[in-house]
């Protein structure tokens, strides 16, 4: 008894000792931020802008747990596991916070039999990674995807996520960019030809995906020194991942001795041909460039992959545009959905994920160089008193309103100035003020002033609704 009730001092002692000390610290969580009014209004227009892209192209929407079980994540990712967020055991239940939506997605469709969905899934994701929040990479991000699952003939579904992501970057009017298209089956058919052993073909990929970001020689040193791959296989690998271009490209492939002899690679090539076919019909391949070297991390894609990039030109003498890094990123994953079923049912799926948080960071920094204004609310008017004792009046009026869809709102004053109130319409952007005043109530009128351009009209009090719907549908 002794030793426990010692126990038990020491850690009221410890308790005691915290209570004074600690000091708590006020800051989020580290690679995650919060969103003021002005951030979120912006946020909304994107989200608005690409949903109504989704919708445009016929997509249901869906929303799966926040966490997984470990297992649905554990061997999907390659490298890229290491990033995972594994949660202590709650119960007997081993969970991880979700890296991605394609992984989810395809445990909802192995898990409900599902074989043909078209889906989009906008949400948070979670990865642990060391964040470089300046450059819109965060370990807590949302990510908005667009998914095709289903047996389709080749290329037609791929075709469509990538005019997806054109029109989306173009609608978002961001600047300059190319989509970058390649196929998993032609980077494996070149590895073959190039001699890397199959069981490094998964890392080979991975050093060769870092070609956007650091130049070929210390690809080329990563491979040769770090995984052990012969200088000359490198070599012959440099030959081709440094090439791209578009369907002259591709027939030139078509003819190369090495590759055309390789299965995988001549099946893909033949698909890319059909791909830059459909993609000509859309009117978009001066968007869309054919690159060797693009390869994207990930274990489970199969077939076409593709990334957007943005360019921004320093100034005119620039030969090469730079670029500012991926905004969208996809590609074909066959065997997924395979994976989870205890058949191994596959369920060919295509699918494209938006860069929300890169998209956001650069459009925030461009509307604080312009000082733009950006309102917080959508309210349409603002229901105003011109004399004291007048607040019932305002209560009656501003309820109409509301009951009639109307986004309206009134200063929580029992009788505020009308300069004031004038003030807050000018400060927030409410378009017009709806004023109630003696004379107007004996006439059954309401004053209706339009705050831009401060002209004021006496409308009818049951003409007010279509009134404010007709000037608010103008601005």
């Amino acid at each position: 008894i002794a030793k426990e009730v010692a126990k038990l001092l020491e850690m009221k002692a410890q308790l005691g000792e915290d209570e004074g000390k600690h000091k708590f610290v006020l800051k989020t969580p580290k690679g995650t931020r919060d969103y003021g009014p002005k951030q979120m209004a912006i946020r909304e227009r994107v989200f608005n802008a690409i949903i109504s892209c989704f919708k445009r192209h016929g997509a249901e929407v869906i929303d799966t747990p926040v966490f997984e079980l470990k297992e649905t994540l554990t061997g999907k990712y390659g490298e890229d596991s290491k990033l995972i967020y594994d949660l202590k055991d709650q119960g007997g239940e081993l969970l991880s916070l979700r890296y991605d939506l394609t992984v989810p997605f395809a445990r909802y469709l192995a898990m409900n039999k599902i074989t043909n969905i078209k889906r989009y899934h906008i949400a948070k994701v979670y990865r642990r990674d060391n964040p470089a929040m300046t450059r819109g990479r965060y370990r807590e991000f949302y990510q908005c995807d667009f998914d095709i699952a289903g047996q389709f003939d080749p290329m037609i579904p791929d075709a469509e996520c990538l005019k997806i992501v054109h029109e989306i970057l173009s609608d978002l009017q961001l600047g300059d960019f190319v989509i970058k298209v390649n196929d998993r089956r032609i980077l494996d058919g070149m590895f073959a030809v190039c001699g890397v052993p199959d069981s490094k073909f998964r890392t080979i990929c991975s050093s060769v995906d870092k070609l956007d970001k650091v130049p070929w020689e210390e690809v080329r040193s990563e491979m040769v020194g770090e995984k052990g791959l012969s200088p000359e296989a490198a070599d012959r690998i440099g030959e081709y991942v440094q090439l791209h271009g578009g369907l002259e490209l591709i027939e030139r492939l078509l003819q190369d001795p090495k590759l055309s002899q390789n299965k995988l690679a001549k099946e893909g090539l033949g698909d890319m041909k059909l791909l830059f076919e459909y993609l000509t019909l859309f009117g978009i391949t001066g968007k869309i460039s054919f690159d060797l070297s693009l390869a994207r991390g990930l274990d489970y894609y199969t077939g076409v992959i593709f990334e957007a990039v943005l360019l921004h030109q320093e100034n005119e003498h620039v030969e090469e545009p730079l670029s500012v890094g991926s905004v969208a990123g996809g590609g074909r994953y066959d065997g997924l959905v395979g994976m989870f079923d205890p058949k191994g049912r596959k369920v060919p799926c295509v699918g494209v994920s938006i860069g929300i948080e890169r998209i956001f960071s650069i459009l925030e920094q461009r509307l604080e160089a312009s000082e733009e204004k950006i309102r917080t609310t959508e309210t349409q008017v603002l229901v105003a008193s011109a004399q004291k004792k007048l607040l019932e009046e305002r209560l009656k009026l501003i309820s109409e309103l509301w009951d009639a869809g109307i986004k309206a709102e009134m200063l929580y004053k029992k009788n505020p100035k009308l300069l004031n109130q004038l003030q807050y319409c000018e400060d927030t952007g409410i378009p017009l003020v709806a004023i109630v005043g003696e004379q107007e109530l004996k006439d059954g009128v309401v004053k209706l002033r339009i705050v831009a351009t401060r002209e004021e009209v006496n409308v009818r009090r049951e003409s007010l609704v279509e009134e404010i719907r007709i000037r608010t549908s103008q601005c």
